[in-house]
């Protein structure tokens, strides 16, 4: 209810503010560096006491050449009655380089530490093609494949390396200047054994509060076809809301 009304009233402040005079300056061009921060929290104290903290980060290096970096970052705590939860941990580093106007090359570096999946750590480097199914102002759509390998340690297990097959979309829509949406999916399979694989989904949307912050909410969904053991359920489901 609450992010509800946040996005509502965020909605109605961009609508109220008066439009731009039409002998306004031209805006400069986008600096090449670009980013955002995020942290979203929630507690509750009484009969139980739980707390879960969520922090995001991404930036984006684009000189306007061919070359664009991207780096990403997630992190997930959450308590129950002082009792650890939730412990995850995902970031990730990768370069495009356009090949023509739509297509691309890239590299990238993923890591992911979850101690309820089970994961200690996973580094999967890769490389790979992507092409631009739409790019317009208001709507972009990536989709990309690659090949690479993945280091892997799970508790009480040796250390793995096993070459994998990767796969990606990323969808994004302005509703308005001010409210967006926004859609990803992530795929890893392990090469000589398809039922091996890692997925991610991820759904969600944002208002503006200020030329500077906006209000999200976002879905996450992570599924591992193969736990280490039978103890760790197959699928983490969170709902993420944060001030970014």
């Amino acid at each position: 209810v609450t992010v509800t009304v946040t996005l509502m009233f965020a909605t109605s402040l961009a609508w109220a503010q008066p439009p731009a005079s039409p002998a306004a300056a031209p805006a400069p061009p986008p600096p090449p560096w670009t980013g955002s921060a995020g942290m979203g929290l929630a507690l509750n104290r009484g009969n139980t006491s739980t707390t879960n903290f969520n922090a995001s980060v991404e930036a984006t290096h684009d000189p306007k050449t061919t070359s664009v970096w991207k780096f990403k970052g997630l992190y997930l705590r959450g308590t129950n009655n002082d009792v650890l939860a939730v412990d995850r941990l995902h970031l990730e580093g990768r370069n495009e380089r356009a090949l023509s106007e739509r297509a691309y090359a890239f590299g990238q570096l993923q890591f992911l530490q979850d101690e309820f999946k089970q994961i200690d750590y996973m580094f999967a480097p890769g490389v790979g093609v992507g092409y631009k199914l739409v790019a317009t102002p208001t709507t972009a759509f990536n989709v990309d494949g690659g090949l690479g390998f993945k280091v892997e340690k799970n508790p009480g297990f040796e250390r793995r390396n096993d070459a994998v097959i990767s796969a990606s979309d990323k969808f994004e829509h302005k509703l308005s200047p001010t409210a967006s949406i926004t859609q990803s999916f992530g795929a890893l399979w392990k090469a000589n054994e398809f039922g091996d694989a890692l997925y991610t989904f991820t759904v969600g949307a944002a208002a503006a509060l200020t030329t500077r912050t906006q209000m999200k909410i976002e879905l996450l969904d992570t599924y591992s076809t193969r736990p280490p053991n039978a103890a760790v359920k197959n699928n983490d489901v969170a709902l993420l809301t944060a001030l970014v």
